[in-house]
C-alpha cells in the first residue's frame, strides 16, 4: 500500500518514512500543505499522514479541501497541540484519527494499520483467495495449500498488487507506482527480481508473464 506523509519537520518525516517502508509500505514525503493537497488529490494513496502546522496551507484546510473534492482516503492528523478543541476541529474537517506529538512510533504504526483495516473491512475482504493461495492483506500473511509462506515486505507488496486484481494483467508501471516511492528512479526491471522470488516460493505457474503487458496472478 502507498502512503503519503505531509510533514514540515524534515527529520521526523524522514524517520517516519524509513520506519513505514520497513513495514512494507511505499511512502512518499512532502513538506508543504499545498503540495500535500496536490499529491493527495491525485488519488493514488491508501492513507495520508497529515501534520496540522504546515507552510502554504495548514492541515485542517488540506483535509477539508480533500473531503470537499470527494476524496475518502483515510487521514491521520499529527499536531504538537493538545486539547479537545484541536482534536474536534481536526475530526470535524474529515480526519479519521488524530495523534498528538510527541508520540510513540509503535502507536503511529498501529493507528495506520487500524485505519487501513477499517477501510478494507468496509469494502472487499482483507483475505484474498486465488485457488490454493490465500493472501491476508491485514495480517500480511500468505498461505499456500495450508502452508504459510514467508515473504519479505517488498515481496508481499508486489504479490498484493497482483492478488487484488487476480486474473487481470498488471503492468510494471502500476506495480512501481504502488510498491515503490514516486522518487524511485532505478531500473524498473527490479520488479522481475521480485517476480522470480515469488515464483520460487509460490510455484512458477502461479504468476504468468504477459509479454509487453505485465503479469497475471492465476490459480495453479
Amino acid at each position: 500500500m502507498r502512503l503519503l506523509i505531509v510533514e514540515d519537520e524534515k527529520r521526523l518525516a524522514v524517520s517516519l518514512a524509513k520506519g513505514l517502508r520497513a513495514e512494507g509500505f511505499a511512502v512518499d514525503v512532502v513538506h508543504d500543505g499545498l503540495e500535500g493537497l496536490h499529491r493527495a488529490g491525485e488519488g493514488v494513496y491508501d492513507l495520508v499522514v497529515l501534520d496540522i502546522m504546515l507552510p502554504g496551507m495548514n492541515g485542517y484546510r488540506v483535509c477539508a479541501a480533500l473531503r470537499a473534492a470527494g476524496h475518502d482516503v483515510p487521514i491521520l492528523m499529527l499536531t504538537a497541540k493538545d486539547g479537545e478543541y484541536d482534536e474536534a476541529e481536526g475530526l470535524d474537517t474529515g480526519a479519521d484519527d488524530y495523534l498528538t506529538k510527541p508520540f510513540s512510533y509503535v502507536v503511529l504504526v498501529a493507528r495506520v494499520k487500524a485505519l487501513l483495516r477499517r477501510r478494507g473491512s468496509s469494502g472487499a475482504s482483507p483475505v484474498l483467495r486465488i485457488g490454493g493461495l490465500s493472501v491476508d492483506t491485514a495480517a500480511r500473511r500468505v498461505v499456500r495449500d495450508g502452508t504459510e509462506v514467508a515473504l519479505t515486505a517488498k515481496e508481499f507488496a508486489v504479490l498484493e498488487q497482483l492478488a487484488v486484481r487476480a486474473g487481470e494483467v498488471v503492468g510494471k508501471p502500476e506495480i512501481l507506482e504502488h510498491v515503490w516511492d514516486f522518487a524511485y528512479d532505478g531500473d524498473p526491471n527490479i520488479i522481475e527480481v521480485y517476480i522470480s522470488a515469488l515464483r520460487r516460493k509460490l510455484g512458477a505457474a502461479t504468476i504468468q508473464t504477459v509479454r509487453g503487458a505485465g503479469y497475471r496472478l492465476v490459480a495453479s
